[in-house]
């Protein structure tokens, strides 16, 4: 009697028994296996010195892979390029990851005010904390190799607030900077406020989430299949370490932002708006692919000024006007890597559209893939060529 009359609304996350099992299960398998830990271990003993020679990626999973600069690298280069990759791929792993920290915690702040939601608040919280468990393995690694092969900043930046672009290369400018920033400030709010909100964001999570294990699962299996698992380069130790973290945070966020949404009321009119604007807003954001990272999706002419930094360093040695014509090469001609990246781009919609299906809020366009159908080679190369006729413009000048 007296827990019947604490119960202050309609639904408990324990009306659904097999949800709650589901969520209860996942939260204690996460807590088991956690790779924290092993994490901050792999980056304390990190030295660039002990792996600069060697591979941490499958070898498909490197900077520029199949375009005429792979073609003509090296060895010694296409090691570097391997590297650069996991660089490149894991700098925009961690812009994600420290969005997720933030509305991780504005969700659950927007379930407190529902009966048993305690075991949604502690998974949000345990994820958070592994999340900043991986950021700091992943900036160790990437800064001392950019450091040691640079001298600068290349694909790196400093800790950046939740508020910036989430995509590191996206096309944007001052204004669509300011109204993003508005943007993610005002779903913060509401999503603390509205519990609806609040677990749609794990839709919205689950989405972004299901990208990375497209590639993510490749990148854990080069540690994973390797002979020798103790001297193996420290970076593909963090990709699987990662990889096994991760694939318990995308089984909360389905469990929270599909399952246990589906008791919350009917959302009304405004809630699926907001809803549907953060899903439309993650297919904006990855409408777009690039050859130089395959798997992350990139503006890619927001890259080009990192790739010409790439070239003209100590380790290509390319004059400005090779650098150029490289570029021109790798960006602006059909090849192998641009084919290579569009088939992930488009395997990531495929995957998207059966995700997004089970969502009977949204409308039939996002469902469908909203702007990721628009994107092709043929408007890709359009659109490189047109930027790389600004750019080497810029440069001249």
């Amino acid at each position: 009697m007296q827990r019947e009359l604490a119960q202050r609304l309609d639904i408990s996350l324990k009306d659904d028994a097999k949800t709650f099992k589901r969520l209860k299960f996942n939260f204690k398998k996460n807590k088991h296996q956690d790779h924290t830990e092993l994490l901050d271990q792999a980056g304390s003993d990190f030295k660039y010195s002990d792996c600069k020679d060697e591979f941490w990626n499958p070898e498909k999973f490197s900077l520029l892979y199949g375009t005429p600069l792979w073609d003509q690298a090296s060895k010694s280069e296409r090691v570097l390029l391997n590297q650069l990759y996991w660089v490149g791929y894991y700098s925009q792993i961690i812009s994600a990851e420290i969005a997720t920290i933030y509305f991780n915690q504005t969700a659950a702040a927007g379930l407190y005010g529902i009966e048993d939601f305690r075991l949604v608040c502690e998974t949000l919280d345990f994820e958070s904390m592994q999340e900043r468990a991986h950021i700091e393995a992943f900036k160790i690694v990437s800064e001392e190799v950019e450091k040691e092969v640079f001298g600068k900043r290349i694909f790196t930046y400093p800790m950046r607030p939740y508020f910036s672009e989430t995509m590191i290369f996206q096309n944007t400018n001052f204004f669509k900077r300011l109204w993003k920033r508005f943007q993610l400030q005002s779903y913060g709010l509401l999503s603390s406020s509205n519990a609806f909100i609040a677990c749609q964001y794990l839709s919205v999570r689950g989405l972004r989430t299901l990208n990375g294990k497209i590639v993510q699962h490749q990148l854990s299996e080069f540690y994973e299949q390797a002979d020798d698992k103790e001297n193996a380069p420290i970076p593909s130790k963090i990709s699987y370490y990662h990889f096994m973290d991760e694939s318990y945070h995308f089984n909360s966020s389905n469990i929270i932002g599909t399952d246990l949404l589906k008791m919350l009321k009917k959302p009304t009119a405004f809630e699926k708006r907001i809803a549907t604007m953060g899903i439309e807003g993650t297919l904006k954001d990855h409408s777009h692919f690039t050859s130089t990272v395959n798997g992350i999706f990139w503006y890619e002419p927001a890259t080009f000024n990192a790739i010409y930094k790439v070239l003209r360093s100590r380790i290509f040695k390319l004059n400005h006007q090779d650098a150029i014509h490289m570029m021109e090469l790798c960006f602006c001609q059909e090849n192998q890597g641009m084919n290579e990246s569009f088939k992930t781009h488009q395997i990531a919609l495929e995957s998207y559209k059966n995700y997004l299906q089970e969502i009977d809020y949204l409308n039939d366009a996002a469902k469908d893939g909203g702007k990721m159908r628009s994107t092709s080679i043929e408007s890709h190369l359009k659109s490189n060529k047109k930027a790389l006729n600004s750019f080497k413009r810029k440069i001249y000048a």
